[in-house]
């Protein structure tokens, strides 16, 4: 089950590079380091986070999604909220771009965090 797990994992496009393969020396630790990128930094050195890696997935997760409505809302709100601070439309249409690309990055983050994490709860109950 686990191998299967690991080449399902590892094949999609989902997974992060810079998480080694669930199953190989030290995975665990590389996709611990990078979930720790995605928390704040308080978050990243809570001993329990730490010593539970799906525990801070979990958290990862929730941080992720909660991103995601950030930049949907400040995406919706743009066009009529930016005009009032005097910015000129070619910002304006520009901070529109961003905060569409930013929801499809925190998109694929968001679809990365659940496959480490569907990893990381495959390997601690195989133990």
């Amino acid at each position: 089950m686990t191998m299967t797990l690991t080449t399902t994992t590892r094949i999609t496009s989902d997974w992060p590079c810079q998480v080694k393969t669930p199953g190989s020396y030290d995975w665990e630790r590389s996709a611990t380091k990078w979930l720790r990128e995605l928390v704040p930094a308080r978050y990243g050195s809570y001993p329990a986070l730490i010593r539970h890696p799906v525990l801070l997935a979990r958290h990862a997760q929730i941080q992720v999604q909660h991103e995601i409505r950030v930049a949907r809302t400040a995406l919706q709100t743009a066009r009529t909220e930016l005009p009032l601070l005097g910015l000129p439309e070619s910002v304006i249409e520009h901070t529109i771009k961003l905060y569409a690309a930013e929801v499809l990055q925190l998109q694929h983050i968001a679809r990365s965090v659940r496959v480490v994490t569907e990893a990381l709860v495959g390997h601690s109950t195989g133990r």
